[in-house]
C-alpha cells in the first residue's frame, strides 16, 4: 500500500484513535479525524495534542450512527481506520441498544460508504473480547467467537459484517483485533488506570473486581504502530489479524506490580460491585501474534514494565481528569 495518502480515522477523539492519529501524522499522512459531535465543541483527546501535530489534522464532527455524516467525512479519503465504538463492558449490561446502534450500525455505515466511494483500504477495529475466555492458548484468529457481554456480541456482529463486505463486494477490508491496550489517555473504566489512579490518590485500600483473570496487554504506541503496519501490507486485505504480545499477566499480578511501584503499603481488596456475572467474565486472554509477524513488519517496542512506567508518569500529571472516588463503568 502506497503511504502518505489521505486517511480518515473514526473515533480519533478516543484513547487509541488519538494515538493512531498522532502516529499517522508523524509518518507523513494527511489525516481527517472523525470526532463525536457535541455542543461543547470538544474534540476529546485531540484537544491535548501539540499544535504542530494538530495543524496537519482536519477535524470532522459527526456521529458514527448517521450514514450521511459518515459518507460526507469519507469523501476525498483513500483509506479509513474505523475505531469509533462504545467499549465499556459494564455499561453494555444496561444499555445494549446503544452498542448495537454504535458498533453494528456504525460499522455498517462505514462499510457502505467505503463501498460507494470506492475506498482503497478499510481497517475495522475488533477486540480480543470477541473470543471470550480462551478455549486454547495462544488464541489465534481461528479461535471460536463467544459473545460474553452485549459489548462483545456487537463487536462480533461488526466483524462479520466487515467480512461479508469483503466476500460479497470485494471491499478491501482488514479486521484489526488488538488485545488489551493500555497507556496515556485511557479512561478509568479500564483496569490499569483504575489501579494507578487509586494508588496515586493515596488510597490504602485498592478496590478491584476479580484478580484471577489474565490479559495480554499492548502498550498503546505498539497498538497504533500495529494498525499502520497492517495498513502498509497489501497481504493483510481480507484478513483478520491479532495485535498481541503473546504474554499474559493476571490482574492480581498486575496490581501487585503497580502497588510496589507507587505505594507498597496499599492492600488489594475485592469490591463486589466490580465483579462481572460469572458467565460473562473473560478468565483468560493470551493472543497469538504469529499472523501479524508474518504479514507485516510489526514488532512490539515496549515491554510491560516500560509501558506501565510511562503510563504512571502520564497519569501523575493528569490526575485532575480522573474521578477516583467512584466506580467508573
Amino acid at each position: 500500500m502506497e503511504m502518505n495518502k489521505k486517511v480518515l480515522v473514526t473515533g480519533a477523539d478516543g484513547f487509541i484513535g488519538s494515538h493512531l492519529t498522532e502516529e499517522l501524522v508523524k509518518s507523513g499522512h494527511e489525516v481527517k479525524a472523525f470526532v463525536y459531535y457535541n455542543s461543547f465543541n470538544t474534540w476529546g483527546w485531540l484537544d491535548t495534542l501539540p499544535k504542530e501535530i494538530m495543524k496537519h489534522i482536519e477535524v470532522f464532527q459527526g456521529d458514527i450512527r448517521d450514514p450521511h455524516g459518515v459518507k460526507e467525512a469519507m469523501k476525498g479519503c483513500n483509506a479509513v481506520f474505523h475505531l469509533a465504538a462504545l467499549i465499556a463492558i459494564p455499561f453494555s449490561y444496561h444499555s445494549p441498544d446503544a452498542y448495537v446502534d454504535t458498533n453494528v450500525k456504525g460499522t455498517l455505515n462505514v462499510l457502505q460508504a467505503a463501498r460507494e466511494l470506492d475506498i482503497d483500504r478499510v481497517l475495522v477495529t475488533s477486540t480480543s473480547e470477541v473470543y471470550g475466555t480462551a478455549q486454547y492458548v495462544p488464541i489465534d484468529e481461528k479461535h471460536p467467537y463467544q459473545g460474553q457481554s452485549p459489548y462483545s456480541a456487537t463487536k462480533i456482529g461488526a466483524d462479520r459484517l466487515a467480512e461479508s463486505f469483503y466476500r460479497s463486494f470485494e471491499l478491501p477490508v482488514t479486521i484489526v483485533r488488538p488485545f488489551n491496550t493500555y497507556g496515556p489517555r485511557q479512561s478509568a473504566r479500564a483496569v490499569i488506570p483504575t489501579i494507578i489512579t487509586q494508588l496515586l490518590a493515596g488510597k490504602e485500600e485498592l478496590k478491584l473486581g476479580s484478580l484471577t483473570p489474565t490479559r495480554d496487554f499492548n502498550y498503546v504506541k505498539d497498538t497504533a504502530q500495529g494498525f499502520i503496519e497492517i495498513y502498509k501490507s497489501d497481504k493483510a486485505i481480507g484478513e483478520e489479524i491479532n495485535i498481541a504480545t503473546q504474554q499474559e499477566v493476571s490482574i492480581g499480578e498486575l496490581a501487585k506490580e503497580l502497588v510496589s511501584q507507587i505505594n507498597p503499603k496499599a492492600k488489594i481488596i475485592c469490591d463486589e460491585q466490580r465483579l462481572r456475572p460469572e458467565k460473562s467474565e473473560v478468565n483468560r486472554l493470551l493472543g497469538c501474534n504469529k499472523k501479524i509477524m508474518q504479514l507485516t513488519d510489526w514488532t512490539p517496542q515496549y515491554n510491560l514494565a516500560q509501558g506501565l512506567a510511562e503510563t504512571i508518569e502520564w497519569i501523575r500529571q493528569n490526575m485532575n481528569r480522573y474521578k477516583t472516588d467512584i466506580y467508573n463503568i
